[in-house]
């Protein structure tokens, strides 16, 4: 059976998979299964919802929750709708959800009762927001979800979608530091599914666990491959090692997508030495570089293969691969290989006058090829810049070997990579600038071995003022997410600058990342 036969959008991915195994569970969440056949049904009704509320098409629908399987009803609703979905990253603070909600100019946002909240706290901000649904409990103000969804007819849309029409809006940090909506499209995906698919042993019935959060590709897109894949996936609202492990031997797990941070806690478990862990086939990982030391303890613990992969939002996710049988522990400078690019990935690596470079030679690593996305919405300054001489600019320095295998060396923007998460430390330095006792600051990131890199500021205090790391730090918990808090602060005389005045973030990370092979951890 070809699997690939009749899929042109995302909505066309349940329609065929409801029509092949009507009856196979395609989702579990928290003990409740899903068939294909009702998640179908269930994005049939959503869609349904959304044309009565006059969503039109390519109209902005905005979703805050951690993991569930609503989320998936509410992807393939919107897919069918040809609404464009925006996940929203929980983790914010207030303000910067209100950032993305009103930049993406949602017309309805469905929000979990964790964080009810965080939007009563900014309702009168959401300029473009005309109705809000409730997810998991009942909201005074707020229709709920089910009953907003059921009383519609399960009857397929079936609107006319095309395979430039944007399916996915994910948020991604930004040169300017502001979050930036990356449109993908229907065409991104369903160039990508089936050759990931295959590599990632998504095959019928098998158990595949979903752990990243949906507002990041390695979530989101990762479990839309399951369902392509026409997996059993089992939805984790958040990671939690010892749930995971549970999971592992209770449900079989065959395939799942781990960062580098979740392996090592992971490993460090008490719990794993006694897990079944026999069903496992493949661990996938990316999203930040992986130390070779705990890539050489994974190898030892978990009976299975592993797979590296780079890639980012903006090329739909994955886009090489190091395969199992390339991980050879003592192979120490393969390990840190990203591996050779996927079938249809045009990759180069470029100086600064976006000339190539020589194998061996490092540079900033360019992209094309249908996995690429449309552009940044409505930011065409920005796009124009990614895309100069029509490839988009990952912002990574890297290099290719004489073999063709991809090795990550550093940024050639500054952003910091933090257990998977990416923090721009612009968005950082803006927080902290405002604090009446300091001057100046600088965000770097620097090496973590828990976290793969932790946020540092260097700061810079007014005269007579001397505040103390904590101080500084509870003054920016009130404006920015948690996980993008400096761990640490060093207090500098002054900041080293360039002549026009730019910090030289570069010497700043210096002395933190002696003797190190990498610029990245």
């Amino acid at each position: 059976m070809d699997v690939t036969a009749g899929i042109h959008s995302v909505a066309d991915i349940i329609r065929r998979r409801a029509v092949q195994h009507p009856e196979a569970t395609a989702l579990v969440f928290n003990g409740r299964k899903t068939s294909y056949r009702e998640l179908d049904r269930c994005a049939s009704q959503v869609a349904n919802a959304l044309l009565a509320e006059g969503i039109g098409p390519q109209a902005r629908i905005a979703h805050l929750d951690k993991n569930n399987d609503i989320f998936f009803h509410l992807m393939f609703g919107c897919a069918k709708a040809n609404a464009v979905l925006v996940s929203v990253n929980w983790r914010l603070a207030p303000p910067e959800i209100a950032y993305i909600v009103n930049d993406a100019e949602a017309e309805i946002l469905l929000v979990g009762e964790e964080f009810f909240p965080a939007i009563e706290k900014i309702r009168g901000e959401l300029k473009t927001v005309r109705k809000i649904i409730a997810f998991g409990a009942r909201h005074p103000a707020w229709e709920s979800f089910e009953p907003w969804r059921d009383r519609q007819p399960d009857s397929d849309p079936a609107l006319p979608l095309a395979p430039d029409d944007v399916a996915i809006q994910l948020y991604t940090s930004g040169t300017t530091g502001l979050p930036k909506g990356a449109q993908l499209t229907n065409a991104n995906f369903v160039h990508m599914l089936p050759l990931w698919t295959r590599t990632w042993m998504m095959g019928r019935d098998a158990a595949n666990i979903v752990l990243l959060p949906v507002f990041h590709i390695g979530g989101a897109g990762w479990g839309l491959a399951g369902i392509y894949g026409s997996c059993i996936n089992y939805v984790h609202r958040e990671f939690v090692p010892v749930e995971v492990l549970r999971s592992i031997e209770r449900d079989h797990i065959k395939v799942m997508l781990l960062v580098p941070a979740m392996i090592l806690f992971l490993v460090q478990a008490p719990q794993i030495r006694e897990t079944d862990l026999s069903s496992l086939e493949l661990i996938v990982y990316g999203a930040a570089p992986i130390p070779a030391d705990l890539l050489r303890k994974a190898l030892e613990i978990f009976p299975c293969g592993f797979q590296q992969v780079y890639g980012a939002t903006e090329t739909t996710g994955a886009i090489t691969l190091l395969p199992p049988e390339e991980h050879d522990p003592n192979d120490a400078k393969k390990l840190l290989s990203c591996g050779y690019l996927q079938e249809g990935v045009e990759l180069r690596i470029v100086d600064e006058q976006d000339r190539d470079v020589p194998a061996g030679t490092v540079g900033e690593i360019v992209v094309g090829g249908q996995q690429v996305m449309k552009g940044y919405w409505k930011l065409p300054e920005a796009t124009e810049r990614a895309f100069r001489n029509g490839v988009y600019h990952t912002g990574d320095a890297g290099y290719l070997d004489e073999k063709g295998y991809l090795y990550i060396y550093d940024r050639v923007k500054d952003m910091i990579v933090s257990g998977g998460e990416n923090i721009y430390p612009a968005e950082v330095e803006s927080a902290l600038f405002g604090h009446p006792q300091i001057a100046d600051v600088a965000v770097i990131g620097v090496p973590d071995e828990r976290w793969g890199e932790a946020v540092k500021a260097v700061v810079v205090c007014k005269p007579g003022e001397s505040p103390t790391p904590a101080e500084i730090i509870a003054w920016a918990r009130e404006r920015i997410a948690g996980y993008k808090l400096p761990k640490s602060i060093d207090f500098v005389e002054a900041l080293p600058r360039n002549p026009t005045g730019k910090i030289l973030k570069r010497e700043l990370r210096a002395p933190y990342w002696q003797g190190r092979d990498r610029q990245v951890n």
